[in-house]
């Protein structure tokens, strides 16, 4: 049974996407938003989308979308939705705000970016529907060696804090390993 909302985090490859599928098996209808995006003329990422799309059951629905705070607010689809993922949410915000430059991000970049994860986290909240979201756990590993690679940890360290406190439950996923970090009672 899946809990009103539940964050599941994991390395790369770590079977965080195929745990958050499964706990959405029991559902006939079920969102899937994809924030990955196509990325045009990557083969190798092609192939992920694809075998992505193959492991879902053809009666979910996918979203490409990175309007998360939207997505959660719908209170027209009752559908259970499922997010996949939030580092790659991320990497578009921080895109669409060119907060990977350094005079960006100290002018006004850092702000924007910071709100919406701020807006995510409180729709996250707020949300009135059965919620499972995928993000990277990137604290775990090596510092990058730039700036910006380490602002999108950090960003993203504290974007999965605020997402995990209005959880009720967090799973880390550690080689197809599932662990229970957070379980509360609805």
């Amino acid at each position: 049974m899946v809990l009103a909302r539940t964050l599941i985090l994991g390395g790369a490859r770590s079977g965080k996407s195929t745990r958050a599928e499964q706990l959405l098996a029991d559902h006939q209808d079920v969102l899937y938003v994809a924030t990955g995006g196509l990325r045009d003329g990557d083969a190798e990422w092609a192939q992920r989308v694809r075998l992505h799309r193959e492991r879902r059951p053809g009666s979910w629905r996918t979203a490409e979308t990175c309007e998360l705070e939207a997505v959660l607010a719908d209170a027209s689809d009752p559908a259970p939705v499922l997010i996949d993922c939030l580092a790659l949410w991320l990497t578009a915000v921080m895109d669409e705000h060119r907060a990977w430059e350094d005079e960006v991000w100290y002018g006004g970049g850092e702000a924007a970016v910071t709100a919406r994860c701020e807006a995510l986290a409180k729709a996250w909240a707020a949300g009135g529907r059965t919620a499972v979201a995928v993000s990277n756990e990137v604290g775990m590993g090596v510092v990058p060696a730039t700036a910006a690679g380490r602002r999108f940890r950090d960003t993203l360290g504290r974007l999965n804090m605020a997402v995990a406190d209005a959880s009720e439950k967090v799973l880390l996923v550690v080689a197809g390993q599932v662990l229970t970090i957070k379980s509360t009672d609805v």
